[in-house]
């Protein structure tokens, strides 16, 4: 079967909705719809899940080709077993997800952490090519080829794609920065600040208000903004501790991958007011057992969501050198300066997790 001709049907499946798509040649061929996640047994939800397919398989008038989804952890997911689930409370002890799936639809099924297929999506049709446009534009010898991707909402999910393979890990479990230690509760999880619940705890906390009175982040967005009346010390506060807990799970992250970063998920629509003080936090310094000042990371980081960062970041820097010794004149381009860039998703996050769930597919497939 030829690239063109294979539909492969997405689902991009959180602890509230499942999200259904169909994509084929790299293009979401269908409006995708959301049907609520909640049931009161695992049948239901499970008859939730098959539903949507079928209703996708309607819309298209076609046969999937392969069905290829992201669904959250912890699972097995090379076999298909999805373990036990917090914002899924029916998934427990090992429900075999997709082999119920492949012998109802007939086909292979793929499944994936968001995060992973999230910043898939970004590394092949999205951020990651956008910023390697803007190099060469500028005339910037300068190509970027790995991805740390991360979505930002109940969670704090994680993907990394490096030299255009997603890494998976030996465990499923590749990239999984939630369970990072948490710069400001050092007992707890990153996610505990880097999540819906921790914006609106901080934001609670700080306003002297009962918790269950606390606005949604997206309203705690608009009062850090001055848009809408309410604590924006509180609000400020609550972005700027999500920023600090985000900032040292990114450089951790980054030490490591050496790539871009890229950040998606609900809580990402905010960026306006965190993502000055997150890079601001990346490039501060540590201070060594002597007092001596030590980057906190050996690559500067940049805000690509500013434009004059953007241009910082992507203008031709550095110099030729000449190779010495050797009978030709020969010269090379050096640029001592080592730079990462974090910025906001280039697809949407949904759509990145249906690129990178049916290039998952095509790449298992063979086409």
């Amino acid at each position: 079967m030829s690239r063109e001709a294979c539909t492969v049907f997405v689902l991009d499946a959180g602890g509230t909705g499942f999200k259904f798509s169909a994509v084929r040649s790299g293009l979401e061929v269908v409006e995708p719809f959301t049907i609520p996640a909640a049931g009161q047994s695992l049948d239901e939800v499970l008859n939730k899940i098959i539903s949507g397919f079928k209703m996708i398989r309607e819309r298209c008038g076609c046969e999937p080709a392969a069905l290829s989804f992201s669904f959250p952890g912890p699972a097995d997911y090379e076999s298909g077993i999805i373990g036990d689930l917090e914002n899924l409370p029916h998934f427990r002890g090992g429900v075999a997800l997709g082999p119920m799936l492949e012998e109802i639809f007939r086909c292979p099924v793929f499944i994936n952490n968001d995060g992973d297929l999230f910043a898939y999506g970004e590394a092949l049709q999205g951020f990651l090519p956008e910023i390697n446009r803007l190099l060469k534009q500028q005339g910037n010898p300068k190509r970027y080829h790995n991805l740390l991707g991360v979505t930002l909402g109940t969670g704090f999910g994680g993907g990394i794609v490096l030299g255009g393979k997603l890494l998976r890990g030996d465990n499923s479990a590749g990239g999984e920065v939630n369970r990072m230690r948490n710069l400001l509760y050092p007992k707890t999880s990153a996610e505990d600040s880097i999540s819906i619940r921790g914006i609106k705890r901080v934001f609670a906390r700080e306003a002297g208000i009962d918790p269950a009175a606390c606005p949604e982040p997206f309203g705690i967005y608009e009062i850090a903004m001055g848009r809408k009346d309410g604590h924006r010390e509180a609000a400020l506060k609550a972005w700027d501790e999500m920023a600090k807990a985000l900032a040292d799970a990114l450089a951790n992250a980054v030490t490591l991958v050496d790539g871009l970063v890229v950040i998606g998920g609900g809580l990402s629509g905010a960026w306006p007011v965190f993502m000055k003080p997150l890079v601001k936090y990346m490039n501060e310094s540590f201070s060594d057992l002597q007092g001596k000042s030590v980057d906190r990371l050996e690559i500067k980081t940049f805000n690509l969501q500013d434009d004059a960062e953007m241009i910082a970041f992507t203008e031709k820097t550095g110099h030729m050198v000449k190779v010495p010794n050797i009978d030709r004149e020969l010269w090379l381009w050096y640029d001592p300066v080592k730079k990462t860039g974090v910025g906001i998703s280039k697809l949407g996050t949904s759509s990145a997790v249906a690129v990178g769930a049916y290039a998952y597919a095509a790449q298992q497939l063979g086409f």
